[in-house]
C-alpha cells in the first residue's frame, strides 16, 4: 500500500512538472504572437503615418479637403482621453477581443486611403484613436498575464523588440516602391494602401491564435464545486468591477498629478509629445517636399522612417537595458538626449527649407542656408530616434522608481500629458513654418531637461534621507 502511494505521488509530481512545463510554453508562445501581431499592425500603421501627409498632398480630387496633421492629431487628442476608459472594455470582454477589435479599427483607418474622402478620413481617425487605447490597454493585461516575476523582463523585452522592427519593414516597402517618383498618383497610393491593409489584416488575425493560459485554473474550480455563473452575470460582475476600479484609479491619478514630482515632470513628457509628432510624421513630410533630393524625395521618406527606427532600438538598448538600473546615470541619459537633438534641430534648420511642412501641392519654393545634402538628413533622423528614446526610457525609469506604489496611474498621466501635445502639435504643424517648430521644441526641449534634474535631485535627497 504504501509502494502504490509513493508511486502514486511521483507521478502526479511529474504530472504538475508536465503541466506548469506546458502552461509555460502557451505563455511564451502567446508572448510571441502578440509581438508579431503588434508588429504587423504598426508596420501598417507607422508607415501610413509617416508617409499620410504626403500622399493627402498628392491627392487629385477636389472634393477631399483633409489634412494629414489634422487627422494624426485627432487620433493623438481621442487616445489620450480614451485611457481613462478603456480598463473598463478589457475588463467586460477581455483583453484578446478586445486587441482584435481594435486591430479590425486601425486596418479601417488604413483602408481609408484607398477610396478617400474627408468624411470617413477624419471619422476613422476619430476611431482609431478609441480603438489605440483599447490596444495598448489589453496588451499591458495581456503581458502581466503572461508573464511572472522570473518572465517579465524577458517577454516585455521580447515584445518591445518585435514591436520597435515596424518601424524597419513598412518604409523598407515605401522606399523600393516611391524611389524615382516624384508624383504619388492614385494607382500608387492603392497599391501602398492595399499592402497595408493586408499587413494589418494578418496582424488582426494573428490575436485569434492566442491561447488561453488558465484551463488548469477552470479544471481546478470545477473539481472543487464551485459554481459556474451564467455568461450574463459573468460580465455583469466584471462591469461592475471595472467601474469601480476605475474610479479609485481615476482618484489616484488626480492625486499624483498635483504632486511636485508629476507637475515637474510634466514638462519633459510634454517635450516627448512635441518630438514624437515631429519625427513621426512632420520631418519625413520634410523630406519628401524637398525639392534639391529632385526624383528620390518621395523615397527618402522610408529611408529616414528607417534610420529613426535604427536609433530607436540603438538607444532603447543602450540605455534601456545597460543603464536601467542606475540612478546616477538617468541625467547623463536625457543631457545626451537634449543635446543629440539640438544638434540634429540646427542641422534640419541649416538644411531644410522652411516652408516644407506647410507647402501644399508643391515642393517647397524657400532655400534653406546650406544645400540639402542626403547624409546629413538622415543623420538627422539618425539622431531623431536616438534622443527620443533617452528620454522615454530615462522618463519610465524616473517614473518607476518616484511611483513604485503607483506605478499605473503615473505611467497613465505620461501617455495622456505625451498624446496631448503630440495632438497639438500635429494640429499646429500644417501652419506654422520650420523655424518655429523647431525654436517651440527647442526651449521646452531645455525646460523639459532642466526639471527632469530637479526631480532627480529630489529623489536623491529623498533616497539619502531614508538611508539615515
Amino acid at each position: 500500500m504504501l509502494v502504490l502511494f509513493t508511486w502514486t505521488k511521483t507521478h502526479w509530481l511529474k504530472l504538475e512538472d508536465l503541466i506548469e512545463l506546458r502552461m509555460a510554453d502557451i505563455r511564451t508562445y502567446n508572448v510571441v504572437i502578440l509581438g508579431i501581431g503588434f508588429l504587423l499592425i504598426f508596420t501598417a500603421f507607422t508607415t501610413c503615418g509617416n508617409i499620410e501627409q504626403t500622399v493627402v498632398k498628392s491627392l487629385n480630387s477636389t472634393n477631399f479637403t483633409g489634412s494629414g496633421y489634422h487627422s494624426l492629431g485627432i487620433i493623438y487628442g481621442v487616445f489620450s482621453f480614451c485611457n481613462v476608459l478603456a480598463p473598463i472594455i478589457v475588463t467586460i470582454i477581455g483583453p484578446q477581443f478586445t486587441m482584435f477589435l481594435s486591430g479590425v479599427l486601425y486596418s479601417g483607418y488604413i483602408a481609408a486611403f484607398i477610396i478617400p474622402s474627408t468624411w470617413s478620413f477624419y471619422f476613422t481617425s476619430v476611431v482609431i484613436g478609441i480603438g489605440a487605447a483599447m490596444l495598448w490597454t489589453a496588451q499591458g493585461h495581456f503581458l502581466v498575464e503572461n508573464s511572472d516575476a522570473s518572465t517579465i523582463n524577458r517577454n516585455t523585452g521580447l515584445f518591445w523588440a518585435l514591436l520597435q522592427c515596424s518601424m524597419l519593414f513598412g518604409n523598407l516597402y515605401v522606399y523600393f516602391d516611391w524611389k524615382g517618383k516624384t508624383e504619388i498618383t492614385d494607382k500608387d497610393r492603392k497599391i501602398m494602401f492595399t499592402a497595408l491593409l493586408v499587413i494589418s489584416a494578418l496582424g488582426t488575425l494573428s490575436f485569434l491564435a492566442l491561447r488561453k493560459v488558465c484551463q488548469q485554473e477552470e479544471i481546478l474550480s470545477e473539481e472543487e464545486g464551485q459554481y459556474l455563473l451564467s455568461a450574463r452575470l459573468k460580465y455583469k460582475q466584471r462591469a461592475t468591477s471595472a467601474v469601480t476600479e476605475t474610479k479609485t484609479q481615476f482618484k489616484t491619478i488626480l492625486e499624483i498629478f498635483k504632486t511636485k514630482t508629476i507637475l515637474l515632470l510634466s514638462f519633459c513628457m510634454a517635450y516627448s509629445g512635441l518630438e514624437l509628432s515631429f519625427y513621426s510624421g512632420v520631418y519625413g513630410t520634410c523630406i519628401g517636399a524637398t525639392t534639391h533630393f529632385g526624383d528620390v524625395a518621395k523615397g527618402l521618406i522610408g529611408i529616414s522612417g528607417i534610420v529613426v527606427g535604427i536609433g530607436e532600438i540603438v538607444g532603447g538598448g543602450l540605455f534601456g537595458l545597460v543603464l536601467k538600473n542606475n540612478r546616477f546615470r538617468r541625467t547623463s541619459v536625457v543631457f545626451l538626449g537634449m543635446v543629440v537633438h539640438f544638434v540634429a534641430f540646427y542641422l534640419i534648420f541649416l538644411s531644410i527649407p522652411d516652408d516644407a511642412p506647410v507647402v501644399f501641392q508643391t515642393s517647397s519654393q524657400h532655400k534653406p542656408y546650406l544645400v540639402p545634402s542626403l547624409s546629413i538628413a538622415l543623420l538627422c533622423s539618425f539622431l531623431l530616434g536616438l534622443g527620443d528614446s533617452c528620454f522615454n526610457t530615462q522618463l519610465y525609469s524616473i517614473l518607476g522608481r518616484a511611483f513604485a506604489e503607483q506605478s499605473a496611474p503615473a505611467f497613465a498621466i505620461f501617455k495622456f500629458i505625451q498624446s496631448m501635445f503630440a495632438a497639438v502639435a500635429f494640429f499646429y504643424s500644417g501652419y506654422i513654418l520650420l523655424t518655429w517648430q523647431l525654436l517651440v521644441m527647442v526651449i521646452m526641449g531645455f525646460t523639459g531637461t532642466l526639471c527632469f534634474f530637479m526631480v532627480e535631485r529630489m529623489q536623491n535627497m529623498s533616497a539619502d534621507i531614508q538611508e539615515y
